[in-house]
């Protein structure tokens, strides 16, 4: 069996990392979403290519790291707590 990255949440649903690889997963996608923050440099208003430049980067490393999430970490469901 291999070693879990990410274990269930215990409420609601979701991971939460438990190992160094998941803490650095984490880390790496705040600083990718950071660093696509930090390129926007201005308001919306002043940018028409929001969607492009933010959403799309977005979304792709969110997919990313839930792909990761499922991949090393145990099957989700929603859970109340509990033992």
């Amino acid at each position: 069996m291999q070693k879990l990255w990410f274990k269930r949440k215990k409420y609601g649903w979701g991971w939460t990392p438990v190992t160094w690889q998941g803490w650095v997963v984490v880390l790496v996608y705040i600083g990718c979403m950071l660093g696509t923050a930090s390129l926007l440099d201005g308001g919306v208003e002043k940018d028409s290519n929001f969607l492009i430049r933010f959403i799309v980067p977005f979304v792709f490393f969110t997919s990313i790291l839930i792909a990761i999430c499922y991949k090393k970490g145990e099957k989700p469901k929603w859970t109340w707590g509990g033992k």
